[in-house]
């Protein structure tokens, strides 16, 4: 059912630092930076040959992120989003095996346009897991 790594997510504190991080210091090709309302956030993506790592600033205080980087204040690893062909079968193989799915369990519409869901981290190691349809 899963499919490639798409991304990697990295909540930080200030996303202008850490974009001119990855783009000076690591001479990394970094994407515009984009609001997401729905979500809560505001991402970049630094784009990898084989990946991508998309960092995620607070989009105010309600953000999903702003509670992370209560517990976290310098940042860090949010969760890693796989690539899945259907992403309502493969919601419903999840369900059906007792994964939880975050929110109401309709996907949303992702960074890149496609729908995405979000599953429960307790379920999967303390890891937050994104699917996102291609």
């Amino acid at each position: 059912m899963l499919g490639r790594v798409n991304h990697v997510a990295l909540a930080v504190p200030d996303l202008a630092a850490a974009t001119a991080a990855y783009r000076d210091t690591l001479g990394a090709v970094v994407s515009a930076a984009e609001a997401l309302p729905e979500h809560g956030v505001t991402v970049v993506f630094v784009e990898l040959p084989n990946t991508k790592v998309e960092l995620l600033e607070p989009l105010g205080p309600q953000s999903p992120i702003a509670a992370f980087l209560e517990k976290n204040p310098s940042g860090g690893m949010h969760h890693i989003c796989y690539e899945v062909s259907d992403i309502i079968a493969a919601r419903d193989q999840m369900m059906a095996a007792g994964a939880r799915v975050l929110g109401n369990g309709e996907p949303k519409t992702g960074a890149h346009g496609k729908p995405v869901l979000f599953l429960h981290p307790k379920d999967f190691f303390g890891t937050l897991i994104e699917l996102e349809q291609v």
